[in-house]
């Protein structure tokens, strides 16, 4: 087996407001402390820029996207190569006049842009009116290959879909990353809460072991009032976290804004795949009703 791979990795979890400006100078002061602490490769949460916008359908909202490339992936970029890191974004992109989507951008280690993924599965549930706001990517679910890896980048809603996943490590990703944005409904009892966090862990852990990849997801924190009054708004969980190829949970964090560094094995997932070989005994021969079966 080839020499063993360490990766460093950051995550970032933060609250953010409605001053843009203010979420990205801290943003940028946590990235250059994660760099600090010998990141390679730092991943921050989904739509980092502000507030979850999505809460409400509200036209005006539209004017907060921005083009790729564009001023975030200029500023951005311009840190990561001052850092030398691989970043991963996620921006509300407008793509063309009325055409927008919900993407994430890696910038790798001289600011360039490596490659982007436009998130596939959109929401549509109270507080979360994503199908209001973003089309589904058309992409598809190919890994960006970076200096520090393949990276298989997906966004928030796509972790409760294994096929996404799939489709990721097979197409060469070493590692699942999901950029999030999940909280509270605040009727729900506190029971039905425990409920959706776990499972929302659970399934994603379910991935790395399916797959035999580390799973590396990043999700905001604090609590974001609904602009319409009709709820109480959403606290979001936080609980960023980093599973390895069996499912392991390499680090949790809380429900408060934090910085981690977690190492990550990416050699680990070779051994992994060779004592428990999912990929070798698919039968395909028998998937295709997967994609025929429910569209009648």
């Amino acid at each position: 087996m080839s020499e063993k791979r360490i990766l460093r990795v950051g995550l970032i979890q933060q609250a953010n407001t409605a001053d843009h400006s203010d979420n990205k100078r801290r943003l940028k002061e946590s990235i250059r402390s994660a760099a600090a602490q010998g990141a390679e490769l730092v991943v921050l949460q989904e739509l980092h820029n502000g507030l979850y916008f999505c809460q409400t359908e509200d036209v005006n909202v539209f004017d907060q996207a921005e083009p790729i490339p564009g001023p975030s992936t200029e500023e951005f970029g311009a840190l990561a190569a001052e850092l030398g890191i691989v970043l991963v974004l996620s921006l509300f992109e407008r793509r063309a006049a009325g055409l927008y989507h919900n993407t994430s951008v890696v910038l790798e280690h001289d600011g360039s842009i490596a490659g982007k993924y436009r998130k596939m599965h959109i929401p549509d549930d109270p507080a979360y009116y994503e199908k209001f706001y973003f089309t589904p990517g058309d992409l598809g679910f190919e890994p960006i290959e970076t200096s520090v890896g393949m990276l298989g980048v997906l966004v928030c809603w796509d972790q409760w879909y294994p096929e996404a996943a799939r489709l990721m490590a097979l197409a060469g990703a070493e590692m699942l990353i999901y950029p999030t944005a999940i909280g509270y409904e605040s009727s729900d009892v506190v029971e039905e809460q425990t409920r959706q966090s776990d499972a929302w862990q659970l399934v994603q852990r379910g991935h790395a072991v399916a797959n035999g990849l580390p799973v590396i997801t990043v999700n905001r924190v604090g609590h974001e009032e609904d602009p319409s009054g009709q709820t109480k708004g959403i606290r979001f969980w936080g609980r960023s976290f980093v599973a390895g190829p069996q499912g392991e949970l390499l680090c949790e964090l809380g429900q408060e804004e934090a910085i981690q560094i977690v190492e990550v094995n990416l050699t680990r997932s070779e051994s992994v795949r060779r004592w428990w070989p999912f990929l070798r005994d698919r039968r395909i021969d028998y998937f295709e009703d997967l994609t025929k079966r429910y569209r009648k």
